[in-house]
This record gives C-alpha cells, structure tokens and sequence, in this order.
C-alpha cells in the first residue's frame, strides 16, 4: 500500500460492455459503494456518499443503492466486493486505492458486472477508473496558505507515498511559494487514510515546529480541529470543514462525485457503459474550493477567483515548468507542462519542502 502507484490515463478499447453480455437487467439498477472510512459529515468518503445521494435522487426509480462504510484495504475488501457482486449488483465502485488489486481480482470472476475503481490504474475488460485532479485546487490552496503564514512554516499531514498525495503536497507547495518564495512545507506521513488520533498528534507535532498554517491528506477533520485549538490557521480537504474550526478554517480542496456518478449510472441503464479513464478538475466540475475565510485579503480572493476561471478553461496547469525538485533537478523544463503520465509518477519532492521522502 506504501509502495508509489501510478494513475495512467488510459483509454479502454474493449467496447462495450452491454454488447460482450454485461447483465444490465431490469430497472432499478443495482450499485453498490464500497467506503474505506465512517461517512460522518466531513472528508473523503461522505463526499462520495454526497455524490451517491445525488445521483440516487436525479435517477429515482432507474437506480437502487447500498453502501459499506469503513471497508479495509486486503482480504476484507475482496470479501465485500464479491458479496456485493453475488448479491446481484450491476455496478460496483470501490472508493479507496488500496481496493484495487482485489477488485481486479473479482472482475475477471464476474464478467458480467460493472465494476469502477477510484483512484487507482489498473483496467479490465469490465473495469474501469476515476479520479479527480485534486492537485489543482491544492495549488490554489496553497496561495492561499503562503499570504496567511507569517512564520513561513506550512505543515502536512499525508497519508501514502502515492503519486495522488506527492501530487498535492507539490501543487500545495508550489502556490504558496509562487507568492511567499520564502516558505517552507513540512511533512509527516501517518500511514493511514482515516486515523483522527494520528492525524492530531502529527497536526500537533507540525504546529509544535513552527507551521502556522497546516492542511492534510486524510480523511478526517482532525487537523483543522487541531488548529482551530491552537489559535492557527488550516486548509481542509476533500469537504467544507469550516464547522470544525470558524476561524481557523480558511478553505478547503473539495470533490465532487454526484455528476460523475449520475452520468456513468445513465450510461449503464441505456446499455452503453464501458470501461474507461476519468480524470477530472475544476473544467469538469468534479475539484471546488470552498468558501474562503473573511480573514483572506480581498486580494488574494480575486487571484484565486482567476485562477479558477483559468483553471476551467484549461490556460493555466499548477505543474507549468519549470518544475524542479527538492535535489535540485529540473524535471520540467521552463514553457512545458507537466503531462498526465508524468503526474502520474510522480515520487518526488518539489523544492520548497523540508522533509525527505520515506525510503521505499
């Protein structure tokens, strides 16, 4: 789970899966949710039951749903995807990376359902993937971050190694030090993706070492419940966290799923779904920001309202070179962009960040 993954944006040329005898069956179609963490009413996972709400209500009657909340990743995991399979669901999506071995696995035993994997890169002839370009309104963050810190010290709680999470500490990174050329970001990694009691200690820890402004990679609020303690400020994630923490809280990187989800549901119920690659941003609607604290100059709210337009037109990338890292290499070249394979490998720090990567 700790090893660096790759998110490949491919394209799937199995055709489609009604033709080659997917069981799409009768209305109501039956999906299934697999969650790795509580929903609660904050983070990663009650964003994805938002967006399972969503769709549920846009296609009333045409979709039946069932979730199950805090699934771990290994051999539990397997068990609840091939239940759900057996139970006869039509479609599944798994919502964790660490999912994905043991999704591909039931697959290829069930090739008649529809199975979707979050955040991961492996594919099937009746597996696909998506995922939300999350670094891009981390860059924006991270202005944000880099105005408000006054001792130039940002922490970061993380929770794998994985190109997903390097993709945002680097984007996070980068916005701060694009105003602030000052700052640096420190980073404790927790090895978990939903753990309120590590993800306060490290939160604690960073703000113990200077960071007056701290985010994280995790799925609960227990950061922003931590600085809002501490008389600091800190960026949520994955959801609007401001209720854990009204001043504190200065915005947050949020997803959004119901779209996404309501779409792919219409394209099983017409018999036209087919596995492929989704990979979306602010353009698509699926990466927002929530609302920024009053505390933030009215300045910095008007460049990061334009970044947001140009980040929807597709005119500015957060990886826009050059990109050097923390060793000093240059790993995109000044005018280029870093591209979607790149970002996908990503196992590296930018400059700017004071810790060291953990040894494979």
């Amino acid at each position: 789970m700790t090893q660096r993954r790759a998110f490949l944006t491919a394209t799937a040329g199995t055709g489609l899966l009604a033709a080659s005898g997917l069981a799409i069956g009768q209305a109501p179609i039956k999906a299934g949710f697999v969650y790795v963490s509580p929903i609660g009413d904050a983070g990663w996972t009650f964003q994805h039951d938002t967006g399972r709400k969503q769709m549920e209500q846009a296609l009333k009657g045409k979709v039946e749903t069932r979730f199950i909340e805090s699934v771990k990743e290994g051999a539990d995991a397997e068990r609840v995807i091939r239940e759900l399979a057996q139970s006869g669901h039509q479609i599944i999506f798994a919502t964790s990376f660490g999912y994905m071995n043991y999704m591909e696995r039931v697959s290829k035993q069930f090739p008649k359902t529809a199975f979707v994997h979050a955040t991961g890169y492996k594919m099937g002839p009746n597996m696909g993937i998506y995922n939300g370009r999350f670094y891009e309104a981390r860059y924006l963050t991270g202005i944000v971050a880099g105005h408000m810190s006054r001792s130039n010290v940002l922490g970061y709680v993380a929770a794998f190694p994985i190109p997903e999470v390097l993709q945002g500490i680097n984007a996070f990174t980068r916005g701060a030090r694009s105003v602030n050329p000052k700052i640096e970001v420190r980073v404790i990694w927790v090895n978990s993706w939903y753990d309120p009691g590590k993800e306060g200690d490290a939160a604690n820890t960073l703000l113990s070492q200077g960071a007056d402004v701290v985010t994280h990679h995790t799925d609960s609020t227990a950061v922003v419940q931590a600085a809002e303690k501490a008389g600091k400020y800190a960026i949520g994630y994955h959801s609007d966290m401001s209720k854990y923490g009204a001043k504190a809280h200065l915005t947050a990187a949020t997803h959004h799923w119901g779209d996404y989800y309501t779409r792919t549901m219409n394209e099983v119920i017409a018999g036209t779904w087919k596995p492929g690659s989704v990979w979306g941003g602010h353009k698509e609607g699926m990466i927002k920001l929530a609302p920024i604290n009053p505390a933030v100059p009215a300045n910095v709210r008007s460049t990061i309202t334009k970044l947001e337009a140009d980040l929807t037109a597709g005119s500015f990338h957060p990886f826009t070179g050059p990109v050097i890292d923390q060793d000093g290499k240059e790993r995109v070249a000044a005018g280029k962009v870093m591209s979607d394979e790149e970002l996908g490998k990503m196992d590296y720090y930018v400059e700017g960040v004071a810790s060291r990567l953990p040894k494979k």
